[in-house]
């Protein structure tokens, strides 16, 4: 029997989403757990599964509209089952006929570009790999990889997946546009020479148009989130910020004894977000976030994880991390980055916490001072461990440092709180011990 398939609430506080791909044709069967739909939020691109086997029976909007949750977006059937007349199976389902229901306004997905004009320039080209179709010629694929290929202006199906089951990820993308762009460079025949006249005054400079001297990138929904939630952030949270320097000469020496007999490797970053959750669990004021009526401690340590991607920073959340070891936290860590660029971090991942670890000592950043993701309290910026001079019993010797910035929110942490915070966080640092017992 047919039935709607509404917008689903992929997050808890989204009023609308953006339905960036349909992952089943009109028409087309699929079974359940199957991909019906690539949702975007402001914080994440996620596909939303089949509840049951079903037929795809009518989608009501097209891919880049953006929908209010709860509305309808498709017809649903069983195997077999015939639209017939499809405005009055729609009318029976108390919805608009198809014409009318994708009125609907586009916000935040830009149009796709006008083909360019033909030119003489070299084109890439790229056949469609060999593959095998699975379950009736559908190619699995993740949400940022589909992404991806439509901005390189790539076929999903001539790319061959490497992922799990064959499904094409990200590194399968960025591989065929790296071939197509060193096919693109063999360079044609030169044409023969001719006759160039003297010039006789300076040519004048072209069109910022017409040289392409920039570009405009469209700003993607997620984008326009971050900009909001952090200008917001900035404009109404009363940030202070404390800076301590550690001496992380042990816990460097801790990190390659662990290394040499665990299966899992631990990064400086994994015991860092350790010594965050001592500190929490020693400074238990630390672990709260400012609500309106009332400041609220959470009763387990809960640390979100700053990542790049290439279409924006994401913060997943680490839950309980007070009795978790710090190979397990290693391991959550890169499951998290690896779902995060490969576009499979769903809404969920990304709530909750109270703080988050954001670490540039990588880029060779010695200090910098990071805004509050809201509503969070708090968030450690991290730079680089580096050699400098330091007195240790009245005697100048050298030691690696690690530069830390804790930037807070005055309203429900105090001055004294955070400051006993940072002390427990350098302790727990410069005693590492303390992270594997």
């Amino acid at each position: 029997m047919a039935e709607l398939f509404r917008m689903p609430a992929v997050a808890a506080d989204a009023a609308t989403a953006v339905l960036s791909a349909w992952q089943v044709a009109e028409g087309a069967s699929f079974t359940k757990d199957d991909a019906l739909v690539s949702i975007e939020t402001d914080k994440a691109e996620v596909d939303v599964s089949a509840e049951r086997d079903g037929v795809l029976l009518k989608a009501l909007y097209e891919a880049g509209v953006e929908i209010e949750v709860g509305d309808p977006i498709a017809v649903l059937g069983t195997a077999g089952e015939q639209t017939g007349d499809l405005d009055a199976l729609l009318a029976e389902l108390g919805v608009a006929a198809p014409a009318e229901a994708r009125q609907a306004v586009r916000r935040d997905v830009p149009e796709e570009p006008a083909a360019p004009a033909p030119s003489a320039a070299p084109t890439l080209s790229l056949a469609p790999a060999s593959r095998e179709p699975d379950r009736g010629g559908r190619i699995f694929s993740s949400p940022l990889a589909r992404r991806l290929a439509r901005e390189a202006g790539l076929g999903i199906e001539a790319l061959t997946g490497t992922g799990p089951g064959g499904r094409i990820v990200r590194r399968d993308v960025e591989a065929a546009v790296a071939a197509g762009r060193a096919q693109a460079t063999e360079p044609p025949a030169p044409p023969a020479p001719a006759p160039v006249p003297r010039a006789t005054t300076p040519a004048a400079p072209a069109s910022a148009a017409g040289t392409g001297d920039h570009e405009d990138i469209p700003h993607t929904r997620m984008r326009r989130a971050i900009a909001r939630r952090l200008t917001e952030s900035k404009q109404h949270t009363p940030h202070f910020y404390l800076r301590a320097t550690c001496a992380v000469d042990e816990l460097l020496a801790l990190r390659q004894r662990i290394n040499a007999v665990s299966p899992v490797k631990i990064s400086v970053n994994d015991l860092l977000i350790k010594a965050v959750a001592t500190a929490h669990t020693q400074v238990p004021e630390m672990n709260a976030v400012w609500q309106p009526d009332a400041v609220r401690r959470f009763r387990t340590v809960d640390v979100s994880v700053a990542i790049a991607t290439d279409t924006g920073l994401v913060t997943p959340v680490l839950r309980g991390i007070e009795n978790l070891s710090v190979s397990a936290i290693a391991t959550r860590t890169r499951a998290f980055a690896e779902r995060a660029r490969s576009g499979g971090l769903v809404p969920a991942d990304l709530e909750g916490g109270s703080i988050t670890v954001s670490n540039l000592g990588m880029y060779g950043v010695e200090e910098f001072a990071a805004i509050i993701n809201p509503p969070q309290a708090a968030i450690l910026a991290i730079g680089a461990a580096r050699d400098e001079a330091v007195v240790r019993d009245g005697a100048v010797t050298a030691a690696k440092v690690l530069g830390v910035v804790l930037s807070v929110d005055h309203r429900p942490v105090d001055g004294a709180v955070a400051a006993r915070w940072l002390a427990a966080f350098t302790e727990a640092v410069e005693n590492p011990v303390r992270l594997v017992v």
